[in-house]
């Protein structure tokens, strides 16, 4: 007995419904930019109600099922971080800050040093 991988198949309504309402989005959009001659209220209303559209569309999909749920767990894991103090933000800022100037003038000076060598001694140019 062979042990084989099953992949299982999404529904196709579940595609459809990403693409209808990708296409929602777009037609908001448009709408929004082809009533450029009306108010701004009407303008913005067919943007919203593009988006509203879509939005329900892509929550009753597969993906937006899944979207939602990995939201919701992202939202659970940074609960869980423990974040840093002010102070100890503000010391981690400043030796970052050393760091980078303590490597900023050992790269000018091996600059300089390499500048040296190949200009003076090695080129014998003068500057």
């Amino acid at each position: 007995m062979s042990n084989h991988p099953v992949q299982t198949v999404g529904e196709s309504g579940s595609k459809l419904k990403v693409i209808l309402a990708v296409l929602a989005v777009v037609a908001g959009v448009v709408g929004f930019y082809f009533l450029s001659g009306q108010s701004g209220l009407v303008r913005t209303s067919a943007l919203v109600a593009g988006l509203v559209v879509a939005v329900a569309l892509a929550w009753t999909s597969t993906q937006g099922r899944e979207f939602v749920g990995f939201a919701k767990e992202a939202v659970r894991e940074t609960k869980k971080v423990v974040w840093p103090t002010r102070k100890e933000a503000m010391q981690i800022t400043a030796i970052v800050f050393a760091f980078v100037l303590v490597m900023a003038i050992f790269l000018w000076g091996i600059d300089k040093l390499l500048e040296v060598l190949l200009y003076d001694v090695i080129l014998g140019w003068k500057q």
